[in-house]
């Protein structure tokens, strides 16, 4: 097998898919200079009423008659003060965007809905004021239509009342529902209206061109809302992106990403499936500075490449010399305590005991458990013979004269005792080694037969070699998992794993009679400095005191993993090589991939992500938010808002609250008014642009109103415009027909005060 086919690296990017589209992060617009005011404008004319809508986004106002607004800017403000010459001014919508100075200090005269900030709004009737041509000594000859919100407080309409008719000195003025005069722009007489804007939707019943204010509903998700929403979503998305948004970019990015589901339900289901992301995946990437590289000729790339071989090869020598190192104090350690072990044998209990003692160990089951262990070590190192000094091992006589052993020790001198006992101890040095190499020599025969009969097995049974080796490798990765596992349950204190690790702990740490009451008082004191008895000891309180735990463990884990790691990787190249029903995609890094990762294909898209890519690192991706964040016109509940839906709402006025206001109690699906608004489901606002929002209403009422009730559901023609434009419509023919007769003149504010009100058919009440 060759090991191009063999790789234990991540899946690459398919080759065959085209490049990702990266759209960049909107920001405000660049303006480079102050909007400037024109004073002969002769888009201005006397008399003729202005239409202004003042927005929560953006204001627009023009002369009424006219197809669009002479201006659109956003409803924000900012104050600067110039610190050389200590003057102070204040900028309006777009002007605000010419410094980033200026933009710092930027707001809006609304809370919410209301209007709160009155000293700002003054400002901004000014700005259109002064840039329509209005220049007739702080007088404004001129009727004003304005829009409002459904249902305004008193308070909120008798203060603009008296800032248009005490500051500017409108003759008359108006006030009407944004979704109503776009209604009217489309020609609309009899319907179901719905309003979708910046703070709330409206569903308003029409009949004969009259709103039925009374069985209005008001529901509060609206732009702002979903604009909130999805900060939130992208907030706990990436937590730690680079760049902060801001209310101008997220409010763009719902704008020009989201769409609605035509069957929600089902459709979040495949949000991250990989066919799914690969059609509406979107990947937004911020701004960042670059950080280009200088490109380096070839012989700085070769020397570069022989700097970074040489490294490596550095670090592996240093690496394996450490291991070496580690081994032989192992090694070290495992002939000492043999030799310790094999001086037993011509010793008394009692002197065992003590050697025992004096080596740190309780009992010589201890030392025979501890010896065994490094052993194992040694042994799986293939390292426990490492006499580089004693090359003459294999003809010990020829370096030790070891005769004096068979002497018995009464016969001999006290210096030629300490000699015996040294001699003794190398012989059994040498007795150990001699061991070893005929132990590893058994070793590798043992391991060459079992090469040749698994080899063997193969070529007779491929079926049931395949079988076995797939066995062994699912019990592998079984364990290993199983492993893992519990490694995360026993760093968590919390978990069962944890607290049952506890409960062992302190049954062994029990005060009854255990073993060590047989040990000497030195051993009782140390068994007995191990028993927590104290009250006050609070270990274990403490996060950190469990990394203790963590730390003991730490080594064998890791030599663990290193060991399953490899045998999982021998395996699967023994597989991929010899059973062709065995591919790179069964292989265990393959299978965790990131096409298999449901967490990287919600964070990173259908794509594999580079941790190294600075461009990657600023990019955003958007999968379940751009279905998810409209789906609250349809379901407010997802973010805790305790109110019905549009649907749920349109079905209630259509099927209850219409006719009990009228007083039918009848089949609904006969009554006639019932038939006209239902037959003309008019749909205005921002929020109705969403792309599948008329047809995901459409199925959706279809579900809930009776068979044999028919009904349309149309959008405005321009949902955004239309109501400046059904203003400018309705003002112009008023001014030139009606005689303004809609409108509430000054002469009428002086006489009935403030909170009296004209009926002009677009929301407002007759309140005398």
């Amino acid at each position: 097998m060759s090991e191009k086919r063999f790789s234990h690296n991540f899946a690459k990017r398919d080759e065959d898919l085209p490049p990702r589209k990266i759209y960049p992060l909107p920001d405000y617009p660049q303006i480079n200079q102050i909007q400037p005011f024109d004073s002969t404008n002769s888009h201005y004319a006397e008399n003729v009423p202005i239409a202004i809508d003042f927005g929560r986004t953006n204001v627009r106002f023009g002369m009424a008659g006219s197809s669009d607004p002479f201006m659109t800017f956003p409803s924000i403000t900012a104050r600067y003060k110039n610190r050389k010459t200590n003057k102070q001014s204040t900028f309006i919508g777009y002007d605000v965007l010419v410094d980033s100075t200026i933009k710092a200090n930027m707001k809006d005269p609304f809370d919410g809905q209301l209007i709160t900030n009155w000293d700002t709004t003054e400002k901004i009737l000014d700005y259109c004021f002064l840039h329509l041509g209005v220049n007739s000594q702080n007088r404004v000859n001129n009727p004003i239509v304005m829009n409002e919100i459904l249902a305004p407080p008193l308070s909120q309409r008798a203060i603009v009342s008296e800032l248009l008719y005490e500051t500017y000195g409108v003759p008359s003025l108006a006030f009407g529902l944004d979704s109503l005069f776009s209604y009217y722009q489309n020609d609309g007489v009899s319907g179901l209206v719905m309003g979708s804007t910046h703070d709330a939707t409206n569903i308003i019943p029409v009949l004969n061109k009259l709103p039925n204010l009374s069985i209005t509903k008001r529901i509060n998700v609206g732009g702002h809302q979903l604009n909130d929403f999805m900060r939130s979503l992208i907030s706990l998305k990436y937590p730690y992106f680079p760049t902060r948004l801001n209310d101008w970019q997220i409010q763009q990015i719902v704008k020009d990403h989201c769409f609605v589901s035509k069957n929600f339900n089902e459709e979040i289901k495949h949000t991250l499936d990989l066919d799914y992301l690969e059609d509406h995946n979107i990947t937004i990437e911020a701004p960042f500075n670059e950080i280009t590289k200088e490109e380096k000729t070839e012989e700085q790339l070769r020397q570069d490449e022989i700097r970074r071989k040489e490294n490596i090869q550095k670090l592996q020598e240093q690496a394996k010399a450490k291991r070496i190192e580690k081994l032989k104090l192992k090694q070290k350690d495992y002939e000492y305590y043999s030799n310790i072990r094999n001086s037993f044998e011509k010793l008394s209990k009692k002197e065992i005991i003590e050697i025992i003692r004096e080596a740190g160990f309780d009992d010589e089951e201890d030392l025979n458990k501890y010896l065994a262990n490094l052993e194992k070590q040694l042994k799986k190192s293939k390292l426990i013979d490492m006499d580089d000094d004693d090359e003459d091992d294999d003809n010990p006589e020829n370096k030790y004269d070891f005769s004096i052993l068979d002497i018995p020790t009464s016969e001999l001198s006290p210096e030629q005792i300490k000699e015996k006992r040294r001699l003794r101890l190398i012989k059994s040095n040498l007795d150990a080694k001699q061991r070893a190499r005929q132990e590893r020599e058994e070793a590798k025969r043992e391991a060459e037969e079992l090469i040749r009969k698994d080899n063997e097995f193969r070529e007779t049974n491929l079926e049931g070699w395949a079988k076995e080796k797939r066995q062994r490798l699912e019990l592998v990765v079984k364990k290993r998992k199983e492993r893992i596992k519990l490694k995360e349950e026993l760093g968590d204190r919390k978990s069962k794993a944890s607290q049952q690790r506890m409960k062992n702990i302190a049954s062994l740490a029990d005060d009854g009679p255990s073993d060590s009451d047989n040990l000497p008082s030195k051993s009782k004191r140390r068994h007995a400095a191990t028993i927590d008895n104290d009250p006050n000891d609070n270990f274990g309180a403490n996060d950190d005191d469990w990394a203790v735990y963590r730390d003991i463990a730490g080594v064998d884990d890791e030599e663990l993993s290193a060991e399953e790691l490899e045998e999982i990787y021998t395996l699967e190249k023994q597989l991929l090589e010899f059973d062709p029903t065995f591919t790179m995609d069964d292989t265990q890094e393959r299978q965790f991939n990131y096409k298999t990762s449901t967490i990287h294909k919600f964070l990173r898209g259908p794509r594999e992500f580079d941790s190294e890519d600075q461009h990657q690192l600023h990019q955003l991706n958007l999968n379940v938010e751009r279905i998810r964040v409209p789906e609250l016109l349809f379901q407010p509940s997802i973010t805790g808002i305790d109110q019905a839906g549009i649907v749920e709402v349109m079905e209630d006025t259509i099927l209850r609250r219409l006719p009990q206001e009228l007083g039918f109690s009848g089949d609904v699906s006969s009554f006639e008014p019932v038939k006209l608004i239902s037959n003309d489901i008019f749909l205005t606002g921002g929020n109705a642009m969403f792309p599948n929002f008329q047809e995901r209403l459409t199925n959706d009422l279809r579900a809930v109103l009776p068979t044999e009730l028919d009904f349309k559901v149309r959008i405005a023609k321009d949902p955004v415009l239309d109501a400046w434009r059904g203003m400018s419509k309705w003002s112009y023919n008023e001014f030139t027909n009606n005689k303004l007769k809609g409108f509430w003149t000054k002469q009428q504010y002086d006489e009935y005060g403030i909170y009296y009100m004209t009926d002009n058919g677009f929301g407002c009440v007759d309140l005398s």
